[in-house]
């Protein structure tokens, strides 16, 4: 429930999307094919048998203090921006490109591309009664693609020119080239109410106390707020999509509170003491041994494990490569190999994990053997164009993590990496890796949470073996947030979210462009002409095989630029929950576990 994973969960839905053919319709997907027809009743991963009301407790780990989830400044409450803002349409958690009107009930893209009309649906309102016209889509955008906004919706948006409004509820979006997912991040767009913000003020010019609950078309309102502690939201009895195809079965429960734990040890005890009612688990050990006890005996609380088809990307140890010791390609991949994930896998997390392989792991799209000609069309002109920046190996190497696995051993990577530094001109003086400037080699590893403080510690006696000072240290959540938009640490544990289908938020997380941006998902600081053209490659693709191709080339050209020391994934969701929380017999395919959530109900339900 990390605002950063959030923020991440939030990025890659709207690189899900992909165009359909140029007319106008109740749902768009990459193939002009649809699960759902026009006047389908409801999603299949709902249940016909939901009921609405009774109570849902959540958690949330360090604190909040704003009600804007779209400003960079500060940090909002977990599920605000779900359950008070709604976009023009919203996906399908059972198809890997479709998307559905939401408050758009018709999308209608240009023969050539370069426009999408939204019609809007005539019931959508506010929670204030005002209904949402075109003015208030207008001003979204105009308003997120301004600096008011966090930085990542310029970068998205930016090949959306303006927006005309054609009729009170009809607006056009015309863009600046054509990309054929442009319509679809059009349709993800939050709806914002312009009367409300007008008088009250964005960001940095707001005039209101920044606690003041907003006015969305969402289904709930906020009800409560205990600043920095907790907050409550309850089910808008009067909102407008109750019985929409795309909402049914979905938001059941009456109220939602989330309440704020110091860390996530903390949150585990409260969680079995009854003090909220589910919880994701990204924890190994929690998952093996601490979730036990008499509620678990009962029957009162249960665990589940839930399998999932997402693309699960990369999670790392991330490189800033804006400091000194690290922008040096040979440097990062030395220190990758101190890195014992086998021993790791099996003595702290039970051997639930497997390695990240891949940038797009768990994915078609990940990169596997050599590269194939389609890819190599992408990668050779680009090697004999910048043939220093092209890391050898892309063309030469499978994508193959360190591995201490017989007939490799740890001693056999440090040997290997204390040669690489060498070559690179650092010695060992005094015990100390030292430059040939003098400048001794050490670096901090921040962490939001305890539970990394197993994994970092043989990490670091392995990086003393080298002559590496590195420490390791917990600060507060909101601090850890502010430190990570504004680039100010050395190493971080982070993950980048992906889509079935990659799109424009790679812009955000790799161009050169977005290393300067604060709060800008390129927290490596990534600078490289050959990974700029790779992206625009994957952005502007025709066709699925060119998009695949172009991830393929671009993960190629990430995994060699050794930018994370590469982690692990799960290929299902570690859920504990409740007893009286019930759900819909049939999963999603493409999904994380709160967009499930949204699906379940109480037994205290009518």
């Amino acid at each position: 429930m990390f605002k950063t994973l959030l923020f991440g969960l939030m990025l890659a839905f709207l690189a899900l999307l992909a165009p359909t053919k140029s007319h106008a319709a109740h749902g768009v997907s990459i193939d002009g094919k649809l699960k759902y027809p026009a006047g389908y009743s409801q999603f299949d991963y709902t249940s016909a048998a939901a009921k609405k009301g009774g109570s849902l407790t959540l958690h949330d780990i360090g604190s909040f203090d704003k009600m804007n989830p779209y400003t960079l400044k500060g940090t909002p409450p977990f599920g605000l921006d779900n359950f008070v803002f709604e976009p023009l349409a919203v996906s399908s958690l059972d198809e890997p490109f479709a998307a559905y009107g939401l408050i758009a009930k018709d999308i209608e893209l240009a023969a050539d591309k370069k426009s999408v009309t939204f019609t809007l649906d005539e019931r959508a309102k506010f929670s204030d009664g005002y209904p949402v016209m075109a003015e208030d889509v207008k001003y979204s955008l105009d308003t997120l693609k301004s600096d008011k906004a966090h930085p990542s919706y310029q970068i998205y948006l930016q090949d959306i020119s303006n927006a005309e409004i054609l009729e009170p509820l009809k607006i056009r979006f015309n863009f600046a080239k054509v990309n054929r997912e442009l319509h679809m991040l059009a349709a993800q767009l939050p709806v914002l109410n312009k009367k409300y913000y007008e008088k009250n003020g964005f960001g940095e010019d707001s005039k209101a106390d920044p606690m003041l609950p907003p006015v969305g078309s969402g289904p709930y309102l906020v009800k409560e707020v205990n600043p920095g502690k907790a907050i409550t939201y309850a089910r808008n009895p009067n909102y407008w999509a109750a019985d929409h195809p795309a909402r049914k079965g979905m938001f059941n429960f009456d109220t939602v509170m989330v309440k704020y734990f110091k860390d996530q040890i903390v949150g585990v005890e409260a969680f079995k003491a009854g003090d909220f009612d589910y919880m994701w688990v990204n924890v190994a050990k929690q998952w093996q041994r601490d979730l036990t006890g008499r509620q678990f005996d009962s029957g009162k609380l249960l665990r589940k494990e839930f399998p999932h088809n997402n693309n699960a990307g990369m999670q790392g140890f991330l490189f800033n490569t804006r400091r000194p010791f690290f922008n040096d390609r040979k440097v990062r991949q030395a220190l990758g190999l101190a890195f014992d994930f086998e021993w790791a896998n099996s003595s702290l997390f039970f051997n639930q994990y497997t390695r990240n392989n891949s940038y797009f792991s768990n994915s078609e799209l990940a990169a596997t053997g050599l590269p194939s000609e389609a890819e190599l069309k992408l990668l050779k002109p680009l090697q004999e164009k910048y043939s220093e920046a092209m890391p050898p190996e892309v063309f030469t190497q499978p994508l193959v993590a360190p591995s201490t696995t017989p007939p490799n051993s740890l001693r056999g990577n440090l040997k290997l990496a204390q040669q690489m530094l060498t070559e690179q001109g650092w010695q060992i003086k005094d015990g100390v890796l030292t430059g040939k400037d003098g400048t001794k080699f050490e670096f901090e590893i921040l962490l939001s949470g305890s539970f990394f403080d197993r994994v970092m510690a043989p990490y670091v006696k392995n990086l003393e073996k080298l002559g590496i000072k590195a420490k390791y240290r917990l600060i507060d959540p909101a601090l850890y947030e502010d430190r990570i938009k504004s680039f100010n640490f050395d190493m971080i544990v982070h993950s980048f979210s992906q889509s079935q289908s990659p799109g424009n938020e790679q812009r955000d997380n790799w161009a050169s462009s977005s290393a300067s941006h604060q709060g800008s998902g390129n927290v490596a600081g990534v600078q490289s002409p050959i990974v700029d053209s790779l992206v625009d490659s994957l952005i502007y693709a025709q066709s699925q095989d060119e998009l695949t191709a172009a991830c393929k080339a671009l993960d190629r050209v990430l995994w060699y630029g050794y930018y994370v020391v590469p982690n692990w994934y799960l290929a299902y969701h570690r859920v504990a929950f409740a007893s009286k929380l019930k759900l819909p017999e049939k999963l999603p395919l493409y999904y994380n576990p709160y967009q499930q959530l949204w699906t379940w109900w109480t037994e205290e339900g009518k």
